[in-house]
Formats: C-alpha cells, structure tokens, sequence
C-alpha cells in the first residue's frame, strides 16, 4: 500500500511537473498583442498612387496586408457577413476563441479520411494567424487557440470579425472582401448581387480550386449548398434562392477608371516606401479626356504613319502636372509600351525658337528689332548647307515679333550666330534642358532649329516659365502639405518673357506663314508654338493661357518618318481641344501684361517711330528701349539723337572659311580665275568694303553680300567692313586667313 501511494505521489509529481511545463512553453511563446487591431507598421513595400480626388491611379498587392481597401464592419452587406460567418465559423458568437465542437468534429472527420479535409479554425484563430504566421502543426494550433480567446478579450468580437473581412487571404494575392468583389466581379461591396456574396465566402476556403475564371471549377455546387444553409436560416427568401440555382456566376476583371502608368512608374520612382497611399496633381477626369482625345487623333493619322503620341497638361500657376498621357495601350508583357513618351527625347523642331529671342529681348533687341531673312548658307565640311524656311520662301527684313510669329528658321540662325551658341544653350539648361548635354560646338548654330533632343516634359516646363513671367519651377507630381519650399530661378524678365508670350499670342504675327485663322488661333488669349523636325519624325504643339500650359508630341517611338504630319497639322488639333476641355472648369481670361511696356505706333517697315507717310502698327516697348529715330524710309530724314530700332550690328564671313586652300587651275588662265567672298549680317548691307591684306580689294552697294575676287597665289587674310541700314557705322567682320597656291 505504502509503494503504490508512492507511486502515485511520483506520478502526480511528474504530471504536475508536465503541465507546468507546457504552461511555461505556452506563455512564452505566445506572441505580444497589438496596441490596436490594424495591420502591423512596417509592412508597406509599395505605395498606392491615387489622384488628386482620392481615384485610384495603381492597384498594389505586394504588401503583407491590405491597407487600401478596407471597409466598415457596417459597411459590409449583412449577408455577406452572415455567408461568411456560416461558411467559416457558424458559432462566431457562441465561443470564447476556439470553438471545440467543430475542433472534435473535424478531428473524427480527418481520422476517417485519412488525411486532413477539414481545419475548423475559427475566424479569431485565423486572425491570430495573420498577425502571428508560424509553421502549420500541432504546436501552433495550440498557440493559436490561446492567441484568438486574448484578442477576443482585448478588442471583442465586432473588431476582430472586421479586421478579418478586411484581411482574409482570396487569391491573385487579394485580401479582404472589397478586394475580392473587384477581383472577381468588378464591383464594389454595394452592388454585389446576392450569388456573388456566397461566392466570395465560398472562395475563402480555396481560391484556387473554386476560382470562378476556371471551366471546371466546383464554385456554383458550393454556392447553391450554402444559399441553401442561408435559406433555412431565414437569410434568403424562396425567390432569391431560386435565382441563385437558375442563373450562372459571370466572373469580370476590374480596371481602374483612369489609366496613367506612365506617371504611376515616374511618382513611384521618386517615392520610397513606407506611405500607403500617395495622393498626386494628377486630374483622373482631365487624364481620361486627353487620353480619348490623343488616341483618337493618332487614329485619324494611322494613315500618315503616326503611331505614337503624348501629352502633358499643367497648371503654372501652382506648377501641378494634370495630365500625363502617352497613346496606346500598356502592357507589362509589351517592352514598347513602357517607353514613356513624356520623357522620350527627340528632335523639338522650331519649338525652341521662343527662348531664343526671350533672350534676345533681355540683350537689348526689341519686337520691332530689324532681322533679314534672305538666302544663308554656312560651310559644312567640303560643302555648303543652304537654310530655308518651312514654305522655302524668303521675306527680306521682318521685325523680330514677324520672325517669331512665323517660326522663320534663317533670322533664327542669323541671331544665335549673334548671340552665340554658347550663350543660348547656357539659357536653355537654365530652363533645365538636361538632355541637352553635348557642348555648344556639337550643335552650332542649328540649336535653334532643332538639331539637338528634348524632352516634352523639358518642353513643357520651359514654356511654363514663360507663362510665369520668365521664373522657372521645377513642376509638382504630389500633393504633399509637408512638401519643401519650392526651387525658383529668374530665367528671363517679365518684359521678354510677355513679349514673348503676346507675339505667340498675336493671329498677325503668324500671318506670312501660317495664314489667317486656322488652329492656333484659340478663342480665348493663347500662346502657341509649334515644330517639326526635318525629317517628320517628330512633331508637337506648345501652348500656355493665363493658367495652363499644354505640350503635344506626335512621332513614332521606334523613330520611323511620318508621312508630312506637321506640328499644325497633328498636335495642333489636340492641344486647341484639350485647351477647350480646360475652359470647361476654368475662367478665361488674358495673358498677364507686364506694367513696364509702353505702346507705341512704329513703321510697319522699318520698326522705327512712325513717320506721317508710314504704314503705321503698334508695338510694345521697355521705357528704356522706345524707338527715337524716327522712319527713313517714308518722309522726313532728319534723325534724333538716341537707339536706333534696327538689328544688332553684327557681320561675319562665311566664305572663305578659316584655314581654306584654294588651288589654281592651270588650263584656266590666272587672270580668269576668281573665288566669290561672302559675309552674314542680321539686316541688309547699305555698303561693304572688302579688304584683303589690309588693302581695299573692293566694294559693293547696297543689299549685296557677295565679291568676286581675283585669285592671286599667296597666304591672305581678308576681312570685310559693313554698314547696315540705320547704322551710324560700320561693322568689321573677323579676319580669315586663307591660301592659294
């Protein structure tokens, strides 16, 4: 008797000892509970990209949870509850954590099977597994039970039922149930029918084998069994059950509302981690409507091989881009789809022109400013390149605000030659020009044509500088309070840049050209700019109001020619409807006036004061800059003191060209043998002198920029002395030294 009390004290010892054990064990691993039943900090690896009302922009699944589509527990239909409650955990309300009758009941029913067909975990243990994952077995549901009855007692069972509804696993990586209404049905919770409702908590226990997409899927079995479960309950009636029997489950795919992947990937590159949700500038309607309208233009010239296009909306006011659109689908199967033509660069044509003479305007040339527009050509390696215009036609000294207006490409070379190359790109990268990166030598004097790459989101901000009276910002993707205080630079001053804005602006200026009427000429007060490379691989239209900026670029991305499509005849049609779409919701008014010009009347031909005989115009004018000299051409000759209103005085020789060899020809007699001098100046030559070795080799009158010289074996220099028209003196052009042999 006295062994086997023994015994059973040892027994008893070693049991207590057991238990205590298992105690200890569960204790310590038992994960800490939260603060608060949310998704733990820290799990965000990808942000969301919304617009700037809110509208989703991207969709992201990459996150531990989801914490983008969360719903109210009072949010969520009651009989998805209910269906999900009786799919899941049908005595929810009735147990503390576990529920041990469908424990046993799902341990008799594996031990028959064979093998594992029934868990019975309750939703408090399921969340207690989200928030805790750890290897599936025996040990870890044995914490989970104790794990679910604690964040039952600390948060109650309404909160741990939402956090569920909003985090449980459906498949594609879906969590929650607003998730899975959009995944499979493209609907919000509160328009999903009653049949989806029970297939969404169907799917809960395997979104693989009862994906609805599949052709064999078991879903609709499932479904009428527990709508069944849900009639008997009171929860459907008759009718509603009967439907659910007769009619099949159509699976749809949602898709966001506004399509900007292009500027997803662009914010999300400048984007770390850590955000949920990124509110941007974006506008989700304004992106739609250019998007329809792009395409459909590109449509319209699929003919004239344009395939591609892009358009960027902003408002410079508070620098926000609105709209970032490239045409065409996007595919992350299509590696040309990604190229984003907003950041693309290419050949801007004549749309640089405008900061050309922005910069002209800040070095003393005014909008009446004489520049020549005649016949130019420049040495190009062992030849000659000839300009001309657009229309090949010459036009003989216009007033800078004609040149501009018109888009002529020879007064544009004739004054980057004056200005220098070098002084006209170190403007251009203050605009921020960054892929103009090759030194000044690399593109000569054909900068201002548009033989160098641009970007239009480059473009775009450019011309949002002029539209802000010649301030440059850098533009804004986010809508961001904490954002740091903006970057500004003066670029150009407010005189030059509204000059520059009223000559785009101005229907006459562009007449020569472009004609009367047509597209770029808006109803409300716009300034626009448009450029064709030479080759129509590229083409665009530039434009601000008083509030917006718009830039239109139309090409091909694999950089084929297009079949004649023109600046005017593309973008343009785009960028006049997106400003009519932009007037919608926006009052027009006129573009900003600088209140240090005067207006004053001038010769229409001269760009002098304004004569009685003159065909008289009227210009705008800095106080310092008002023309004194009044018109030679009509009436009175007599000249005041004060500047005159002519081009800058600048000349060079173009022929010869520095270092040139020039041999006789020995069937030719030498006294027949002649080489033609030649000079550019920026206005018509009253008289050139021509000087070779410091002697006068010649002259020549007036408009003439070519000699005939009579070659003589030797090393010359020869160099040329000018004087233009309203000039008080002439201008010497460098000397240039050359051989005959």
């Amino acid at each position: 008797m006295r062994r086997q009390r023994a015994l059973l004290r040892v027994l008893f010892a070693v049991a207590g000892a057991g238990t205590g054990g298992l105690v200890v064990a569960t204790w310590v691993s038992l994960a800490p509970l939260p603060e608060a039943l949310d998704p733990p900090p820290g799990g965000i690896s990808k942000v969301r990209v919304l617009d700037r009302r809110g509208e989703p922009l991207s969709v992201t699944y990459e996150n531990a949870f989801n914490v983008h589509d969360t719903a109210g527990l009072t949010d969520v239909p009651r009989l998805l509850r209910e269906a999900l409650l009786e799919a899941e955990d049908r005595r929810f309300f009735g147990h503390h954590g576990v529920d041990w009758r469908a424990r046993v009941a799902a341990v008799v029913q594996n031990l028959r099977a064979g093998h594992a067909v029934r868990g019975a975990s309750t939703i408090p243990e399921q969340v207690a597994r989200m928030l805790a994952p750890r290897r599936r077995s025996v040990w870890a549901r044995w914490l989970e039970g104790f794990q679910a009855r604690r964040l039952e007692r600390k948060f109650g069972k309404t909160a741990v039922l939402e956090f569920y509804l909003n985090q449980v696993p459906y498949g594609e990586r879906r969590r929650g149930v607003v998730q899975a209404a959009r995944s499979y049905f493209a609907r919000d919770l509160s328009t999903l029918a009653p049949q989806e409702m029970i297939a969404l908590a169907v799917l809960v226990r395997s979104p693989a084998r009862f994906d609805p997409r599949r052709p064999d899927s078991p879903i609709e079995g499932a479904i009428e069994r527990l709508a069944e479960r849900l009639h008997d309950r009171g929860l459907l009636d008759a009718t509603e059950l009967e439907q659910i029997r007769d009619q099949p489950l159509v699976p749809q795919r949602a898709e966001l509302d506004t399509s900007a992947p292009h500027f997803v990937q662009y914010v999300r590159e400048r984007t770390g981690t850590g955000v949920a949700d990124l509110r941007t500038t974006l506008d989700g309607a304004l992106q739609r409507r250019a998007q329809a309208l792009l395409e459909h233009q590109i449509e319209r010239l699929a003919a004239r091989d344009a395939g591609d296009g892009a358009v960027l909306v902003v408002d410079h006011a508070s620098d926000e881009v609105l709209a970032w659109v490239n045409a065409g689908p996007y595919s992350a199967e299509t590696p040309g789809s990604q190229l984003d033509a907003v950041l693309a660069a290419r050949q801007p044509g004549s749309t640089l022109k405008p900061f050309l003479y922005a910069l002209a305007l800040d070095r003393g040339y005014t909008a009446a400013t004489l520049i020549d527009d005649s016949p130019l050509a420049e040495p190009a390696g062992h030849g000659v390149h000839r300009y001309r215009n657009y229309s090949r036609a010459f036009h003989g000294p216009l007033r800078l605000r004609e040149v501009l207006g018109n888009s002529l490409n020879i007064p544009a070379v004739r004054l980057v030659h004056a200005l220098t190359p070098q002084a006209f790109q170190a403007t251009l990268r203050e605009l921020d020009f960054a892929s103009l990166e090759a030194p000044p030598e690399f593109y000569g004097d054909g900068l201002a044509l548009g033989n160098g790459e641009v970007t239009l989101h480059e473009l775009v901000g450019a011309y949002a500088t002029l539209a802000r009276g010649g301030l440059w910002r850098p533009l804004r993707v986010r809508l961001d309070p904490a954002e740091p205080l903006r970057v500004a630079r003066r670029v150009f001053s407010a005189e030059a840049a509204w000059l520059v804005a009223d000559i785009l602006s101005d229907p006459e200026a562009r007449r020569l050209e472009f004609g009367a009427g047509g597209l770029l000429e808006l109803p409300a007060q716009t300034a626009v700019k448009t450029g064709t490379s030479s080759d129509h691989r590229d083409a665009w239209a530039i434009g601000f109001s008083h509030r917006h900026t718009v830039g239109v670029w139309i090409g091909n991305l694999d950089r084929r020619e297009m079949n004649g499509v023109s600046g005017s005849i593309g973008p343009a049609l785009v960028l006049r409807a997106i400003f009519a779409e932009l007037a919608r919701s926006t009052e027009t008014r006129p573009l900003p006036l600088s209140r240090t010009l005067r207006r004053v009347a001038i010769c229409r031909a001269s760009g002098s004061a304004a004569g009685p005989g003159c065909p008289t115009v009227e210009e705008w004018f800095r106080e310092s800059d008002l023309p004194l000299r009044p018109c030679a051409r009509h009436g009175s000759e007599r000249v005041n003191s004060g500047r005159p209103v002519t081009a800058h005085a600048t000349a060079r020789l173009l022929h010869p060209t520095p270092g040139l060899y020039l041999a006789l020809d020995p069937r030719i007699p030498d006294e027949l043998e002649a080489f033609p001098f030649e000079i550019d100046c920026g206005a018509v030559p009253v008289e050139v002198e021509w000087l070779v070795d410091g002697a006068l080799a010649g002259t020549t009158g007036a408009g003439e920029r070519r000699f005939v010289w009579p070659l003589a074996r030797g090393q010359h220099v020869v160099h040329a002395r000018v004087k233009l028209a309203g000039g008080d003196s002439a201008v010497a052009t460098q000397p240039v030294a050359f051989t005959v042999k």
